[in-house]
């Protein structure tokens, strides 16, 4: 009988936790392709390998040659690196790097966010077509995590997020 009380509650609490859990889903109520507003672009928010990203490598220091050393690093960690050089918008940046993408780039920026340690500033931009994440370092930058700290990054930042008036697009693939 005490055995069967214990079964009992157990199941109590599990269908509290479940009820709490479906209650504060955050992915409750999204916005599916089908109901998107007009206008809004697709984000495709697929975090693929990095040989699958496809990225630009900017210096806004005044250190000679970085994008070119840190676009080997990222070479090195089998990334698709297409360019590499000075920041062609000419900002000087205080932090260790700034991400600029588009809807097409949201699931490559979220890991590359992981090898800045979640400490480079997203710049998203709704009107760009295109897939690749410019990657911008900073006055702050020192080195790429390591591949047992972008692991552990992952872990904490989770999976990413739709930017501010996007819709996932449903026919994003590997």
């Amino acid at each position: 009988m005490r055995a069967l009380v214990v079964v009992g509650v157990l199941v109590l609490f599990a269908l509290v936790f479940i009820t709490v859990a479906v209650a504060r889903d955050s992915q409750r109520g999204g916005v599916t392709a089908e109901e998107c507003p007009v206008g809004w672009p697709l984000a495709d928010l697929t975090l693929r390998e990095p040989d699958k990203v496809k990225i630009n490598v900017y210096n806004a220091t005044a250190k000679p040659r970085l994008a070119s050393s840190v676009a080997d690093d990222f070479r090195n960690r089998k990334f698709q690196v297409e360019k590499a050089g000075n920041d062609p918008l000419k900002k000087s940046i205080d932090g260790i790097a700034v991400l600029r993408y588009g809807p097409r780039a949201v699931g490559g920026a979220h890991l590359l966010k992981a090898y800045f340690l979640n400490n480079a500033t997203a710049e998203f931009d709704p009107t760009r077509t295109d897939d690749v994440v410019d990657v911008v370092i900073g006055n702050s930058f020192q080195q790429l995590a390591t591949t047992t700290e972008v692991n552990q990054s992952l872990t904490d930042i989770g999976s990413a997020q739709l930017p501010p008036n996007t819709c996932p697009d449903p026919n994003a693939k590997d």
